[in-house]
């Protein structure tokens, strides 16, 4: 029994941004139809569990200009529209979008807001579907989950009861008065 992995998509006016998070993926495949067909399947986790979908994109796509980056966490996915135009939503069809499936809002840009800036994909290293082989997708990648933080002393003040201490020094002072 296969499952679906976690997916998040934007847009520009002439792409569409999908990432498949899925930490630790083997075997990945991805297959984009001139069409808007896109799959994935791939396992993962200690089980190696399978994870497969299949998304039938709004409308048609260029396969020779979209790019994909399989990194150490996600899969990501640049596909090149067909057609320079604002996709309605990623999917055709009048259907509810799929549980795993999310917006992007670290990528996505309003139709009003698109300029001639374009996301800072970070160096990315990207080959074409055609060209799409798994040795040279494994060099090279950096850990940036690695960084250390920071841990809190337990030197540092505590707040958050000396309201309470105040007041009730206030009420002892005040039925001594009375």
């Amino acid at each position: 029994m296969s499952r679906y992995p976690e997916v998040k998509w934007a847009q520009r006016l002439d792409k569409v941004y999908i990432t498949v998070q899925l930490p630790d993926a083997k075997d990945v495949k991805v297959n984009l139809e001139p069409d808007g067909i896109f799959t994935f399947s791939a396992t993962a986790g200690t089980g190696n569990n399978t994870y497969e979908l299949k998304m039938d994109l709004y409308d048609k796509v260029d396969k020779d200009a979209s790019k994909i980056n399989i990194g150490v966490r996600s899969i990501f996915v640049v596909v090149a529209k067909a057609e320079k135009q604002w996709w309605k939503k990623l999917l055709r069809g009048d259907g509810k979008a799929p549980h795993y499936l999310k917006v992007d809002w670290d990528k996505w840009v309003d139709e009003d807001d698109d300029g001639p800036g374009d996301l800072d994909l970070g160096g990315m290293d990207f080959s074409n579907f055609n060209n799409m082989g798994g040795d040279a997708m494994d060099d090279d990648f950096e850990d940036s989950d690695d960084e250390e933080q920071s841990e809190k002393t337990e030197d540092s003040p505590k707040i958050g009861n000396d309201k309470a201490e105040a007041s009730s020094e206030v009420k002892t002072e005040a039925a001594a008065s009375t």
